[in-house]
């Protein structure tokens, strides 16, 4: 048998059916119909027609092979490596056999690579801990599809904040403006029944200083992090702590409004620095001390900024000012489901008994902080502001509707 024209017609099994392909491997390599490639034979090929491969692809095939010490490798795994997919069998027999790549050539040390190359090395660095892993992100990305989601989101923040500045002709702290909260984005607990504002809120910001630090983490920690992980995955850390974060203030700060996307940044960079901390001898990025400590104080200062104009006296009283606690929300949904995203690449998430038991709590948490928004207003007697701004007497206030005259 022919054992190097199998890992030719190989390399363009993209273009390949999935049946042709597993029909071609069954009948090279596993023609007993076993389901599993003996492992001396996958040495013999590797060693015949390596020089085919990609070498990075090439090294995560000998450690697949020294990582089975049954004698055998399941030949979908191949499949698997040869479409750029992984399973967790596959992680765990790459795991085992991860010290056979210690000798080689670390990905950073790679010289003669262009603009973009540098720079998938780059990102691969700053967000994966693991050699294989960032080898294996390395040969496997093609930017298709580029990170889309992170960037149309910022853009559409952008947007929405220009409007409103040309609108209420006000650029620095827009809240302050009485017509702030009249529109059809903000949450405001009078307006609850309204289900989109828990989610839309995320598009409005107080001011151009709130607006510039959630778009400089959103974008510094975000588009790295959708580049490795897909906008699937950070999409749904950002959803959730948006979603957390409005649902935290209705349940704790019951009077208050909220706007910003800082229950979706900061999701997203807790995870990502939980990542860090919790795999810290391995992230090999440049001077991770001094910036995780940057992502720190700038987390700090925008937090301070929320508590300071959550109790600064409201322009408009009793109308209170924004809330602050969305930003805990999106900490929590970071620290806990966030975390399972990245610790996870390339791995099925329903497969991971973590992910569904940080996932069913926050199902939890929201349903019940539903049924709150749904009775514990009425049944605590909690008294809101009113949402209905206007200008009268030349200055503005926050006012109640007038009753309505008798007999009418």
């Amino acid at each position: 048998m022919v054992l190097g024209s199998g890992i030719t017609q190989t390399r363009d099994m993209t273009r390949c059916p999935r049946q042709k392909l597993e029909g071609i491997l069954q009948e090279k390599f596993d023609s007993e119909s076993s389901g599993f490639i003996s492992t001396e034979r996958f040495r013999d090929l590797l060693a015949a027609h390596g020089s085919e491969l990609d070498p990075h692809k090439l090294e995560v095939l000998l450690a697949l092979a020294d990582g089975n010490a049954d004698g055998k490798i399941c030949y979908q795994d191949f499949v698997n490596l040869m479409s750029n997919k992984r399973s967790n069998s596959f992680r765990r027999a790459i795991l085992q056999g991860s010290r056979q790549l210690k000798g080689a050539g670390a990905l950073g040390e790679e010289v003669g690579l262009g603009l973009s190359q540098r720079l998938v090395r780059h990102i691969a660095y700053e967000t994966l801990p693991r050699e294989i892993d960032r080898k294996w992100y390395f040969d496997s990305y093609t930017c298709c599809p580029p990170p889309w989601l992170i960037l149309a989101i910022t853009i559409a923040e952008v947007a929405v904040f220009m409007y409103y500045g040309l609108q209420l002709d006000r650029w620095v702290l827009q809240v302050s403006s009485p017509h702030f909260l009249r529109g059809p984005l903000p949450y405001h607990p009078k307006l609850r029944i309204q289900a989109w504002r828990y989610l839309s809120y995320a598009f409005m910001h107080a001011g151009i200083e709130h607006l510039g630090l959630n778009m400089a983490m959103q974008l510094l920690v975000g588009v790295p992090l959708e580049m490795v992980h897909g906008a699937l995955r950070i999409g749904l850390v950002y959803v959730c702590g948006v979603l957390a974060g409005s649902l935290a203030v209705s349940v704790t700060d019951m009077t208050a409004p909220v706007v910003g996307s800082s229950g979706g940044v900061y999701a997203l960079v807790s995870a990502h620095l939980a990542n860090v901390v919790m795999n810290w001898s391995g992230m090999k990025c440049q001077f991770k001390l001094f910036r995780m400590a940057m992502a720190l104080v700038c987390m700090s200062v925008e937090f301070g900024r929320a508590v300071w104009l959550r109790f600064y006296p409201p322009a408009f009283p009793p109308c209170p000012n924004p809330s602050f606690v969305a930003h805990l929300g999106g900490v929590m949904v970071g620290l806990t489901l966030g975390v399972v995203v990245l610790q996870n690449y390339e791995q099925r998430l329903q497969e991971q008994s973590l992910f569904w038991i940080f996932f069913s709590v926050y199902l939890l948490f929201v349903l019940c902080a539903v049924f709150w928004n749904i009775f514990a207003y009425s049944l605590l007697d909690v008294r809101l502001p009113p949402h209905a701004v206007s200008s009268r007497g030349g200055y503005m206030s926050c006012i109640v509707p007038p009753p309505s005259p008798p007999g009418l």
